[in-house]
């Protein structure tokens, strides 16, 4: 039976999408070597998410060219059966966690929508929202396990490629770990929402009202592109 660090690898060697050539040299650095072994020794000795088919799912569902906002998260969720390869998301049958819970609320509040009875955010990224986070995997029940390995070397080359779009994108960061992220993005070219974290410790410092939906579809409207419907 095939391994499934080797699946993960040749996932990422083979996203179906314009993401190959922009990424494709990244798969030959010395870096990304080092840390496909590290994955593959932590899934050899402990369960790692999320599943190693599901670890690129964002570069899967949403192309390069269709890039309009970017979510930034910083670590999948390390509980069982949550992450699927989107930031904040979980999937249609699973409990929603708390940020997830205080991003409804948000939504609610600023586009004026009924809470969505579910997490998973897969609507949005077919639409063109990049739901990334930093670190692509994490050991079961270690939040930030995987941090420092070489993930984060991998998604700021994402970060710095959706940058250098000719067309103008939102990115959204929520708290400091993505706020760190804005030395990557030109804010002469797009534009840059910031607030604190929506986690149940910071969300009451100015996650709430901060509008992030709405000020989202202001921007792309202002710049000639289609707003995001954001019901989910």
């Amino acid at each position: 039976m095939e391994r499934e660090d080797s699946r993960a690898a040749k996932a990422a060697a083979n996203v179906k999408t314009d993401w190959n050539p922009i990424l494709r040299r990244e798969f030959d650095k010395p870096y990304w070597d080092t840390l496909q072994g590290f994955v593959s020794a932590e899934r050899s000795q402990a369960t790692v998410y999320p599943p190693a088919d599901r670890v690129f799912a964002a570069l899967h569902l949403t192309p390069y060219a269709a890039t309009r906002v970017m979510i930034l998260g910083q670590d999948p969720y390390h509980g069982p059966n949550q992450a699927h390869g989107l930031c904040f998301s979980v999937q249609s049958d699973v409990r929603v966690p708390p940020s997830l819970a205080n991003i409804h609320k948000e939504l609610s509040s600023d586009l004026d929508l009924p809470i969505p009875d579910h997490g998973n955010l897969e609507p949005w990224a077919r639409q063109g929202v990049l739901l990334l986070n930093a670190t692509l995997t994490v050991r079961a029940g270690q939040a930030a396990s995987h941090q420092g390995k070489g993930w984060e070397t991998f998604t700021d080359e994402v970060i710095s490629a959706v940058s250098a779009k000719p067309d103008h994108v939102v990115f959204i960061l929520w708290g400091a770990y993505a706020r760190k992220k804005k030395s990557l993005i030109d804010p002469s070219r797009h534009t840059i929402i910031e607030s604190p974290h929506p986690s149940p410790l910071s969300a009451h410092t100015g996650f709430f009202g901060a509008k992030p939906f709405s000020r989202s579809n202001q921007a792309l409207v202002a710049h000639g592109q289609p707003a995001i419907d954001w019901r989910l």
